[in-house]
């Protein structure tokens, strides 16, 4: 063959190598890319409540201080259970690709299980806080410590509904593509709150045990 011919050959290749990726993003990139800018608006809404948090957090009103009242030993198992939920959440999203909906729904069942331990935890904290007479009301350093760290539990909260319902629509359902893409979703959203733990971790627990 001709290195005219070689030349044409590689010319039409890569025009149609390059007609392969022309065109509309597919839903499913769309879809992604437009949850990443809630979870982005999120995340702006976490930045103000630790930036409060930060600025109260010597405002004890004469009150108990981060030192006197978190239990470290408690937060890194709730730490440890947001964790692992991370990696059996990427396990059930491989499921979904793989439309293996016995281990995606086993994956699934195992985070909520997760999730829901964590809850429990903090749930407990909040109570032994309150009881001890350290409610939100008690300081500023209270109020910022309980809306910041409630707010994320919310967020855990309504993720664990999520879950629920994507386990109940696969089942019914099967792996649907607008199934996969609100998958796709909630594995991002469920990824970022794990994310904002570990700065919740740092920054109230760790510094705030310090002061």
């Amino acid at each position: 063959m001709s290195t005219t011919a070689l030349t044409e050959a590689a010319m039409t290749q890569h025009g149609a190598a390059v007609g392969d990726w022309s065109g509309p993003a597919s839903k499913r990139i769309v879809t992604g890319y437009g949850f990443w800018i809630f979870i982005l608006s999120d995340i702006v809404l976490f930045s103000a409540l630790f930036a409060t948090f930060a600025v109260l957090l010597g405002q004890t009103a004469g009150g108990p201080s981060g030192r006197d009242l978190f239990d470290l030993r408690n937060v890194a198992i709730e730490t440890g259970f947001l964790l692992a939920s991370s990696f059996t959440c990427g396990m059930a999203s491989i499921a979904a690709d793989e439309r293996n909906a016995k281990w995606f729904q086993l994956a699934m069942a195992v985070t909520c299980a997760l999730g829901l331990g964590f809850l429990v935890l903090e749930v407990q904290e909040f109570v032994s806080l309150v009881a001890r007479g350290a409610g939100p009301t008690r300081s500023a350093f209270l109020s910022a410590f309980f809306t910041l760290v409630g707010c994320h539990g919310l967020h855990v909260s309504a993720g664990m509904l999520w879950l629920l319902t994507m386990m109940a629509q696969v089942f019914t359902k099967g792996f649907r593509p607008d199934i996969q893409r609100r998958i796709l979703c909630f594995a991002l959203f469920w990824h970022a709150l794990d994310i904002i733990w570990i700065a919740v971790f740092t920054i109230v627990y760790l510094l705030g045990s310090a002061k």
